[in-house]
């Protein structure tokens, strides 16, 4: 385990996030930095949950179910109820996610066959309208 301590701007410049991102989490009781002085000091183990967070954010899960799982992490050290909670949300991302899939394959599907009558009725146009031109030309 590493001594390595983190300043809120180390922390979050080295996770690709604003010091404002990381205090929000403090915030939201997400994160428990020490205190040296009036300075948030944040060690390897705070580093770590900040990862948690920001991935649980990325796939998709609330602030609530985050602090739910990091929750977990902490009252069990075996992880094992940590992993079970894990497992029932991701399946029901999934579930959610593939149900995004099928609407959004539906809705591009439509969307093309739209496209597809609209360069159709674009070319129909123009075919009629190149006989008029030349005729007016002569």
């Amino acid at each position: 385990m590493s001594d390595t301590l983190y300043t809120v701007t180390q922390l979050a410049k080295d996770l690709g996030v604003t010091a404002r991102t990381v205090r929000f989490y403090e915030d939201k009781g997400l994160l428990t930095p020490q205190r040296a002085g009036n300075t948030r000091v944040y060690t390897h183990r705070d580093r770590a949950r900040l990862i948690l967070i920001l991935r649980g954010k990325r796939l998709g899960f609330s602030l609530r179910e985050i602090k739910e799982y990091l929750d977990l992490y902490d009252a069990d050290p075996t992880q094992q109820e940590q992993l079970r909670a894990l497992l029932k949300r991701i399946q029901t991302r999934i579930g959610s996610l593939v149900d995004q899939e099928q609407a959004l394959v539906e809705t591009l599907a439509e969307l093309r066959a739209i496209e597809q009558q609209a360069q159709d009725a674009l070319a129909a146009l123009a075919s009629s309208e190149a006989p008029a031109k030349s005729r007016r030309a002569r």
